[in-house]
């Protein structure tokens, strides 16, 4: 039946041009599934290590209960490139050979995150190529400190730099009884902005959650059918303008929205298996998390999200007359300092800095309290070379989606609906 009913699709046009039969019986589908197992089953060696699953229930009880070894992994990842490699789709539709080439780029990354799991150890740069395709450049320190400077002449007061700005941005703390009704507020906002642009299956829906001690400030676990549950960790206070990063972020234009896309459009529409799995150590974080970012400001372009948290977010904290254009100015040159982090994590994955020094030089180039530094300390130590994707991975994806044309948004919905990769995103 699910054969009759995706040959009516693609009469329909509602899939893509299949490659010619391969001699060997061997095609796409049929390594589309061995790579979603071989996902779950990294999974099983290492936890957190798939985001999100929603294809058949009992792959990921097989998975479960008889995961291979890493060593046989690794032979399977291997395996799973041969056969890629073996299958000529030259003549095919163009969105079937850019299939092959995500699956290609797939697996690399897997095969690379099971060497890491086996113990081997790459550099900074090299473990974020290996692992999401694109390698960062790591200035000195140094060429970070004009910046400082300038937020220096800005910030007022005496004292160091980053207390004079913890001080400032603590006028935007939102009170622990007003964050639900703030968060409410910012999420249905970024929804609104969201629909206007981006049509989604109708059934789309996600729950709120707020947690304490987690290492990441927000996240979002898919569950398939178009929900999402989103998690909000209140270790450290949230300020106002933080509502709107985390409402974009993880729902809409973000994670929430760039799921519920993948699933329509690949899993639904084609029966792409492939796209049922989401592995967090792969190039698919690069687009998710710069994509995520970039959606900020697609949704409030200008001068809106200081509008919007003046006129709605500061009244609901019960925050009155904070200078939210200034803290606007603070923040875009804060932002000139994101890449800062590539460095400190390079020195302190590396052993030559040691942790508390690490704290320091997050505190003065992050611009934060040693207890948000320690706290940044515990995602690097967790995720290791995935910060790349916050601010190399909006710079990117912000960069490709304005060399599609003046229609920002259009360019961002083909990204989100697609299998486009880091290196397809690069001029």
């Amino acid at each position: 039946m699910r054969a009759l009913v995706l040959g009516l699709l693609c009469l329909l046009g509602a899939c893509a041009t299949a490659p010619a039969a391969d001699p060997s019986g061997d095609s796409l589908d049929a390594v589309a599934g061995d790579y979603v197992h071989l996902i779950l089953e990294i999974g099983e060696r290492e936890p957190g290590y798939v985001d999100a699953y929603y294809g058949p229930k009992e792959w990921a009880d097989e998975a479960k209960a008889a995961p291979r070894e890493v060593p046989a992994l690794i032979q399977g990842a291997a395996s799973l490139t041969a056969r890629l490699n073996a299958l000529d789709v030259s003549r095919a539709d163009p969105m079937v050979r850019q299939r092959k080439a995500y699956l290609l780029a797939h697996v690399s990354a897997a095969s690379a995150r099971l060497r890491m799991i086996s113990g081997e150890r790459m550099s900074f740069a090299d473990e974020a190529y290996a692992l999401f395709g694109v390698r960062p450049e790591l200035k000195p320190l140094t060429a970070y400190d004009p910046i400082l400077a300038r937020i220096d002449a800005l910030v007022p007061g005496t004292g160091p730099l980053a207390d004079r700005v913890s001080t400032f941005r603590n006028q935007f703390v939102i009170p622990t009884d007003r964050l639900q009704a703030v968060m409410d507020a910012a999420i249905a906002e970024c929804r609104t902005r969201t629909l206007r642009h981006i049509r989604l299956p109708a059934n789309e829906n996600f729950t709120l959650a707020f947690v304490t001690d987690k290492p990441w400030s927000g996240y979002n676990y898919f569950q398939g059918g178009a929900a999402s549950k989103i998690e909000i960790n209140t270790d450290q206070p949230i300020f106002t303008d933080r509502a709107i990063d985390l409402g974009c972020h993880e729902g809409y234009p973000g994670h929430h929205v760039y799921n519920a896309l993948l699933e329509k459009t690949f899993v639904v529409d084609r029966g792409w298996v492939e796209m049922s799995v989401y592995p967090l150590y792969s190039p698919m974080s690069f687009v998710a998390e710069g994509s995520a970012n970039y959606g900020i400001d697609l949704a409030f372009p200008g001068d809106e999200a200081e509008r919007f948290e003046r006129e709605v977010l500061l009244p609901l904290a019960g925050l009155q007359g904070a200078p939210v254009h200034e803290k606007d100015e603070l923040n875009a040159l804060v932002r000139q300092l994101a890449r800062a982090e590539y460095t400190i994590a390079d020195d302190y994955l590396a052993g030559r800095v040691s942790r508390e020094e690490t704290i320091a030089r997050l505190s003065k180039y992050m611009l934060t309290t040693p207890e948000r530094a320690a706290q940044r300390v515990r995602f690097i130590e967790t995720y290791r070379s995935y910060i790349i994707n916050y601010g190399l991975g909006r710079d990117t994806v912000q960069a490709w989606v304005e060399r599609q044309g003046p229609g920002h948004w259009i360019g961002m919905e083909r990204l989100l609906a697609s299998q486009i990769l880091p290196v397809d995103l690069i001029d």
